[in-house]
């Protein structure tokens, strides 16, 4: 199995770590000519994760995303939400025919409200059997550090989920499978609201005690969306076996849903955290995009879930605020005070 990944930021690199401290060689797209440079020439991305040095006798690089993906079986997209539709504009309709797909995008194409399954179903015909995702609690700065982390794999095969997970496996990263593909990465998006909620949170210095509140409730408005969307496997302490791996199937209160949404709204790593600190502390959000330099998915996340769920109807007080704090100017200090009267 040839992998290729696209996308050049943290966790791209941090996806090239695991493949190549396996002796797996790849093909690695990344859109800047002179970061490639840099990589073939100094042994590290200049730009994220610096102190990962690779063995570039393992790696093709290069900025030709068509050549790239020709030369692949297995394609790992590591792109922004926000950028993906633009980078993938110039392949053909056919550039995904007999390839399996594994997203690496914890986000939501923000001009079309799609998770990124429904946008290369749309665009390139890409069947939902052909697609996978990695998602779970795993900072790529963990990753380099090569501290314990744990990623889901989920896909509609579970024997082919299994065969791409175990290429994943190493000493200081455990991979698990399901088949819940669309819930993992609506898990995904939300996780990086509630973590903007809580930067926000921090940022107004509202203390732990009301964090932790915040956040279990984050947990249990998350459910009912997932409910909604009719998602399965989200009621704690009920546990099937799963075929392939035979151990107990994943609930909501497994690595991949709640734990990452505990993960993100708590780690200093957080961006969404982190941008949602300063919105808290009184920055716009074009300072506080600025400052960051990166992006957070749950800026655009929030607006999007906000406009799909104008069809489900789930109740969402806290991600609408968050998205009323971001979108609508409604200032952080009234918006949170507001949550205060809902929260149980």
């Amino acid at each position: 199995m040839q992998f290729a990944i696209l996308g050049g930021g943290s966790w791209a690199t941090a996806l090239a770590k695991i493949l190549t401290d396996n002796g797996i060689g790849i093909n690695w797209w990344i859109r800047n000519d002179s970061v490639i440079n840099h990589i073939r020439n100094r042994h590290h991305n200049p730009n994220y994760i610096s102190s990962v040095m690779f063995d570039t006798r393992l790696l093709t690089l290069s900025s030709d995303l068509k050549d790239i993906i020709e030369k692949s079986d297995c394609i790992i997209i590591a792109i922004p939400s926000s950028y993906i539709e633009n980078e993938l504009d110039s392949l053909k309709t056919n550039q995904f025919n007999q390839k399996n797909v594994v997203s690496a995008v914890k986000g939501i194409l923000p001009d079309k409200n799609m998770l990124l399954n429904e946008f290369l179903s749309a665009k390139f015909g890409l069947p939902l059997e052909n697609y996978f995702t990695i998602m779970g609690p795993c900072h790529a700065e963990e990753v380099a550090a090569e501290k314990l982390s744990y990623l889901t794999f989920s896909g509609m095969d579970l024997t082919k989920t299994a065969e791409i997970a175990s290429k994943f496996n190493t000493e200081y990263l455990n991979t698990i499978i399901n088949d819940d593909v669309l819930g993992v990465q609506y898990a995904a998006v939300l996780k990086n609201i509630y973590a903007l909620g809580a930067g926000i949170a921090h940022g107004l210095e509202y203390g732990d005690n009301f964090l932790s509140v915040l956040i279990a409730n984050c947990a249990d408005e998350m459910a009912g969306f997932l409910r909604k969307v009719g998602i399965q496997h989200i009621e704690v302490g009920h546990d099937n076996e799963d075929p392939v791996s035979h151990k107990k199937r994943a609930n909501y209160a497994a690595s991949v849903y709640l734990g990452d949404l505990l993960v993100t709204c708590y780690s200093l790593y957080s961006r969404n955290r982190t941008f949602g600190n300063m919105i808290g502390k009184g920055y716009s959000v074009k300072a506080a995009m600025l400052d960051l330099n990166m992006v957070a998915e749950g800026y655009n996340a929030c607006r999007c879930i906000y406009n799909i769920n104008k069809k489900i109807n789930a109740e969402m007080p806290v991600a609408e605020t968050i998205y009323r704090i971001l979108w609508e100017n409604v200032k952080s200090r009234d918006g949170f005070k507001q949550i205060e009267g809902i929260l149980v």
